[in-house]
C-alpha cells in the first residue's frame, strides 16, 4: 500500500479499537488524533467527516466478522455441519469481544432510535448476517438434517437470543461460564430441531 493508504488503514484499526470499547458515538476525531499522534486536520484528510469515519469503522468490523465467522463456515458441508460451524465461530468471536464489545450489539443499543446513515449501515450489516443464518438453517431443513416443518427464522431468533445472553451476562453482569452456557443451550436447541434420522443418514 502507498503511505497514505497505510496511514488510513492504521487510523481505522485504532478507530475500531476505540469504537469497540467506547461505542461509535464515543469515537471522536480529537481522541483518535491523540492516539495516532496526528493533528485533527491530518485525520480529517483521510475522512470527510466524523460520520464517514464511523461508517468506515462499521465496514471494517463487518469485513473482519465475515473473514472470521462467515467465510470459514461456508467451507463446511451444507446443512447442519455448516449451521453449527456458523454458531461456534460466532460464539468464539463474541467470547473474545467480551473484553471490548461487539459493535453489532452495542451499535444496536446506540442507534435503535437514531435515524440516519450510520443506523442504516448497521441495520444492513446485521440483516445480511441474519439472512445468511436463515439461508443456512433452511438448507439444513431442505437436506433433511433438521425436522420437516422447522421454522428457520424461529431457529435463528433463538440462536440470536443465546448470543445476546452471553454478551449481557459476561460483559455487563460479569457472570462466569456464560459462553459455555450458550454452547449447551445451542446443543439442546439443535437436538430439539434435529431430524431423528440425521444420525443414521450422516
Amino acid at each position: 500500500m502507498r503511505k497514505g493508504e497505510q496511514t488510513r488503514a492504521a487510523i481505522l484499526d485504532v478507530a475500531l479499537e476505540l469504537a469497540s470499547r467506547e461505542g461509535l458515538e464515543g469515537l471522536t476525531i480529537g481522541v483518535l488524533a491523540e492516539r495516532m499522534s496526528m493533528s485533527k486536520s491530518g485525520v480529517f484528510a483521510h475522512f470527510g467527516s466524523r460520520e464517514d469515519l464511523q461508517i468506515e469503522v462499521l465496514k471494517l468490523y463487518h469485513q473482519r466478522f465475515e473473514q472470521e465467522v462467515f467465510y470459514p463456515s461456508v467451507k463446511e458441508p451444507r446443512g447442519l455441519p455448516r449451521l453449527i460451524a456458523m454458531f461456534e465461530r460466532w460464539l468464539s468471536r463474541v467470547s473474545v469481544e467480551i473484553a471490548s464489545g461487539c459493535i453489532y450489539i452495542s451499535g444496536a443499543v446506540e442507534y435503535d432510535d437514531r435515524p440516519g446513515p450510520i443506523r442504516e449501515e448497521l441495520v444492513a450489516m446485521v440483516r445480511a448476517w441474519q439472512g445468511a443464518l436463515i439461508r443456512c438453517a433452511q438448507q439444513a431443513i431442505d437436506c433433511g438434517d433438521l425436522k420437516p416443518g422447522t421454522d428457520a427464522q424461529q431457529l435463528v431468533y433463538e440462536m440470536y437470543g443465546l448470543i445476546l445472553a452471553v454478551h449481557h451476562d459476561a460483559r455487563f453482569l460479569r457472570i462466569p461460564g456464560a459462553v459455555e452456557r450458550a454452547r449447551r443451550g445451542f446443543q439442546r436447541l439443535i437436538e430439539d430441531y434435529r431430524n431423528p434420522n440425521y444420525q443414521q443418514s450422516n
